[in-house]
């Protein structure tokens, strides 16, 4: 009935103000829409989002859907993130989308909405916001895109990237074979194939319970995506029916499952800010303990860049996320509850591994431990990640001599001199890239090797950044390191020559340098320079309020919810 949805506070009685609001929508909608639920379908669709750029498509199936369940759709246009394009980080501005996102759900007459995302931030950004606003909400992902090819080899787009620029680094491949590369690395409509953060938080988003059981992880352009979305307008409908809001089925227990997908699937080291971020909205009390605790020891089962060999489309053919989490069923929470009203556990049943090449069995992982390992020590007291999965095995215990950069600037400019004092053994320490010294926490982690080095044959080192690398990304890369320096963290006085001891079993990193030597160490003027120091605007306050990687980087005033009540009219 009217009077038992949220958009009737709007539109129902005879008064001058819910006549405006009733009139005003009366532009071809049946005639008895305001008695029916109002749907928004949140798009992130955007030209410049180019992953999400087929939305339009999916967003006129879900308006199928909920029309067809009785509902009324309206579009709703919120802010997208596309992470090959913006500067200087998309994640700059997740907490800004989440906020806005939060804002206009709350504002308008709307009784549950469907969340369209794809690209890295977009998902973790309308998750945060749907938490917060705590209404009905389901999250449909936009599929990754198809394989591309080049001299007859499938290329993964972000890791061959990565690769291939290494390559003509290390004088290996032409820049005229490269660039002939670029044209054949992105086939058809889609987020990244690889498992890069756009395909974690997909299937991480179906793990928490918030997606279509079943539907993330189909490619951008299989139609069973269209399907996908048009049976989510209706289950919207019926989400509004039975009041199922994100605050109803979202537990500690749904994070656990998230926990073990990510460490089964080889996912991205992103997914820790932000599944750290969505709790905080929830007020679950998640830390990156957890991930250690829950995930280390998790096996790695899917065989796909950047830590293995095939991709998404290949997932999806091989059985995709449930032949999965079928393998670690005994690892989930069997009371995990989904979007459905159901336990996850209870759509495994009929799940099959198709091709044990792409997913491997339990008794064959790739790895048996894959999950994120958390490092702490005097060079991370509040705590540094690793993906051992895109690490190299026998630089996970490392003793080496620190080569410092005090910003992204100072290492482009310096890492290809001849001249520079670095070798195979050498910790390249990257620093000022945390969330407020950016801004934002971009993906540089990952630094490119030195060419010198490269043209001996060396294709990892041990790197060090209080930043982020892509999910697309490989390598000995410890990231996250809390507190950042431009938070004052000890990664802000390491020097040049410090002896470094990286030791993952033991969870240890750690600077050779005495604690009230360290301690005593002023900051360097140049690792200074480096820091943000915005005058106006979303990156001042940004600067201002955000919090460390540690707690998913939010901004501190908008962890935790404000629910949907709006107490006050509009005229």
């Amino acid at each position: 009935m009217t009077s038992s949805l949220r958009s009737a506070e709007w539109y129902s009685g005879d008064g001058r103000n819910a006549y405006i609001h009733r009139a005003w929508m009366r532009r071809g909608v049946p005639g008895d829409f305001h008695h029916r639920p109002q749907i928004a379908i949140a798009n992130t669709a955007s030209d410049l989002t180019p992953c999400n750029s087929h939305f339009d498509e999916i967003a006129q199936s879900v308006k199928n859907g909920i029309y067809e369940a009785g509902g009324i759709p309206l579009e709703l246009p919120v802010v997208s993130l596309g992470e090959t394009q913006v500067r200087p980080t998309a994640m700059l501005w997740r907490n800004m989308a989440a906020m806005a996102t939060e804002e206009m759900l709350r504002a308008n007459p709307i009784d549950g909405v469907v969340l369209l995302g794809g690209c890295d931030k977009t998902i973790p950004a309308l998750l945060m916001a749907a938490a917060s606003v705590d209404i009905p909400a389901v999250v449909v992902p936009g599929g990754p895109m198809l394989t591309g090819h080049f001299r007859g080899e499938a290329l993964g787009c972000g890791t061959d990237v990565w690769r291939l620029s290494e390559e003509v680094r290390a004088g290996e491949l032409s820049e005229d074979l490269f660039l002939k590369s670029e044209s054949a690395m992105i086939r058809s409509r889609g987020h990244c194939n690889t498992m890069g953060t756009a395909s974690t938080m997909a299937l991480v988003a179906e793990a928490l319970g918030t997606v279509l059981p079943g539907l993330a992880g189909t490619p951008a352009p299989d139609s069973r995506l269209l399907e996908g979305a048009q049976e989510t307008g209706r289950l919207a409908v019926q989400l509004v029916a039975h009041d199922r809001r994100p605050s109803t089925f979202l537990t500690k227990a749904s994070f656990h499952n998230a926990i073990v997908a990510l460490a089964a699937i080889g996912g991205s080291t992103n997914a820790v800010v932000h599944l750290l971020a969505i709790a905080g909205r929830l007020g679950i009390d998640l830390t990156i303990d957890d991930f250690d605790r829950i995930g280390a020891d998790v096996p790695l089962l899917v065989n796909l860049q950047p830590a293995g060999t095939y991709l998404m489309d290949d997932f999806h053919r091989a059985g995709g996320f449930h032949a999965v989490l079928r393998e670690v069923r005994d690892l989930l929470d069997a009371e995990a509850l989904t979007i459905s009203g159901r336990p996850l556990v209870d759509y495994l049943d009929d799940a099959r591994i198709w091709d044990a090449d792409v997913i491997t069995p339990r008794g064959h992982a790739l790895l048996p431990a894959a999950g994120i390992s958390v490092l702490r020590g005097s060079l991370a007291p509040g705590g540094a990640i690793i993906k051992p999965a895109a690490a190299s095995p026998h630089l996970l215990k490392h003793r080496g001599p620190a080569v410092v950069f005090d910003s992204i600037e100072d290492f482009r400019a310096r890492i290809d001199d001849p001249d520079l004092d670095i070798d195979e053994n050498s910790v390249m320490i990257l620093r000022g890239c945390g969330p407020m010294g950016y801004p934002g926490m971009p993906e540089v982690a990952n630094m490119p090797l030195p060419k010198k080095l490269l043209e001996k044959g060396v294709r990892d080192m041990v790197r060090i950044c209080d930043g982020r690398m892509s999910g697309t990304a490989y390598g000995t890369v410890i990231l996250h390191v809390t507190p950042e320096a431009a938070a004052g963290g000890p990664l802000a006085r390491v020097q040049t020559g410090d002896w470094i001891d990286l030791d993952v079993r033991n969870r240890r990193l750690d600077v050779e340098v005495p604690a009230d030597e360290m301690e005593a160490r002023g900051v360097d003027e140049a690792t200074v320079r480096g820091f943000a120091n915005p005058r106006r605007g979303w990156e001042r306050l940004y600067v201002d309020h955000v919090m460390q990687a540690d707690t998913g980087a939010d901004l501190d005033f908008l962890v935790g919810s404000s629910g949907s009540k709006v107490s006050r009219e509009s005229h």
